[in-house]
């Protein structure tokens, strides 16, 4: 539009027949003077016509919008690395899942299921006498019994046992063709410790204390034999924990009830060594008899002396019947002071004096009542124990008995072919993304 504006301006001088003048318009030429000298009358000018006002110039549009596609993919076609894709496929998946199939239908032995399931009873009677029995039975121990019991029976003493009973070497070992399920021959205690929880399961529930056990054997008597006597063992180490128990509960009772007898045979010997050395069963029964002896001499004394004044005052000096009376009295006198020598200072052959044997004697006297109450409290102290301990009783009481199968329930066959499977595809799916990883990197 601006080029036509500028065509059509007079002001532009645009020469007649030249090329790009718009056709229709001739180019007028001025005339030629006839006489060069002579110069044409001058003609007034006009006036110059006023600038046509440019109209506003549009903008451009803008540019289409190209978006360039891509060419056609070429038709897909197989290529080498998917053969080998399918190829690894049959080798780690298919062929693997068809061999384990065919060992698991073909070859693997049946196994034979018994259960039997049992509970850790405790069972405590309290006595009305029993003022503490409230506070004692909050008290519980660390570990309770079927915990002790369900490790027990997954221990190396389990199996010891269980092999010296029925010879699990034998029994696990029996079916010779099937090396995968099947026990070798000449095991350790080690490799027949890892190979007893495939065929022993014990399952435990913390919340009610049921323990149940799955037996597996090769054949049903097997299995059921291995289930009962796994019962009888954990019922022999329940009465074991029970006797454990009870001869704790009792044990400080039954050392202070020894002791007590100790000190009892030890006062009795000593007293009847005394007796034995002293010639006296009693003393103070013959201290007694001793005074009483001395209180009649005193008294024959006395009616002696009152005797000898008599005479002294009614006779002459040379009465026969007072000399009698005054030998009387020496003799009397003589044996007042032998008595009390005997019971003072001794008699010179080597006894002890009276004083020193009732002493002793009321020494040992006192050790032996002391011995007497201390043995009859500790009598009581482990009668009471011991009742108590007897009240508290532990014992294994059954809820299955050991059941005896009809049918193999093992090796689940379907379940094992199928994990495998799964197992395999997963590990080639890896593989697989692995390599395409790595592809992608190149």
């Amino acid at each position: 539009m601006s080029t036509a504006a500028n065509k059509a301006s007079p002001d532009k001088k645009t020469a007649a027949g030249k090329p790009g003048a718009e056709p229709g318009l001739k180019a007028v030429k001025p005339p030629a003077a006839a006489n060069p000298a002579v110069k044409p009358p001058l003609k007034p000018q006009a006036k110059p016509s006023p600038k046509p006002v440019p109209k506003p110039v549009a903008k451009p549009p803008p540019p289409p919008l190209v978006i360039e596609v891509p060419p056609m993919a070429n038709p897909t076609r197989l290529r080498r690395r998917h053969w080998g894709i399918a190829a690894s496929f049959l080798v780690l998946v298919v062929l693997p899942a068809l061999l384990v199939g065919y060992y698991l239908f073909a070859i693997a032995a049946d196994q034979y299921e018994s259960r039997v399931g049992f509970a850790v009873r405790a069972e405590e009677s309290q006595s009305a006498l029993d003022v503490l029995g409230g506070l004692t039975g909050m008290s519980s121990a660390s570990s309770s019994d079927t915990d002790i019991l369900y490790e027990y029976i997954q221990s190396q003493e389990m199996v010891e046992r269980m092999d010296a009973q029925l010879d699990l070497r034998t029994m696990f070992a029996r079916p010779k063709d099937d090396p995968v399920f099947a026990l070798a021959d000449q095991v350790s205690i080690e490799q027949l410790m890892a190979y007893w929880p495939r065929m022993l399961k014990v399952y435990y529930d913390g919340g009610s204390g049921l323990i149940e056990v799955r037996a597996f054997a090769f054949t049903a008597p097997e299995a059921q034999q291995l289930s009962a006597a796994v019962y009888a063992e954990a019922s022999r180490k329940i009465n074991a924990l029970s006797a454990i128990a009870r001869a704790d509960a009792t044990r400080y009772a039954t050392e202070e009830r020894d002791l007590a007898i100790s000190r009892l045979i030890t006062a009795r010997q000593a007293l009847t060594a005394f007796r034995i050395e002293t010639q006296i069963v009693d003393p103070s029964a013959d201290i007694a008899g001793q005074m009483g002896l001395l209180n009649s001499l005193q008294a024959r004394l006395a009616e002696a002396l009152i005797e000898q004044d008599v005479l002294l005052d009614s006779s002459r000096a040379d009465d026969p019947r007072l000399q009698q009376v005054v030998l009387r009295i020496q003799v009397i006198e003589a044996r007042i002071a032998a008595e009390r020598q005997k019971l003072g200072v001794g008699n010179g052959d080597g006894q002890h004096s009276y004083a020193q044997v009732v002493g002793e004697f009321e020494e040992l006297q006192v050790d032996l009542q002391f011995a007497e109450t201390a043995y009859l409290t500790s009598l009581g102290a482990y009668d009471a124990a011991l009742s108590e301990a007897q009240r508290t009783s532990r014992y294994l009481t059954t809820y299955v008995r050991p059941t005896r199968a009809e049918s193999a329930t093992a090796p689940n066959r379907g379940l094992l072919t199928f994990l495998v499977t799964a197992f395999l595809m997963v590990i080639w799916f890896i593989l697989l993304l692995i390599y395409y990883s790595l592809r992608d990197r190149r």
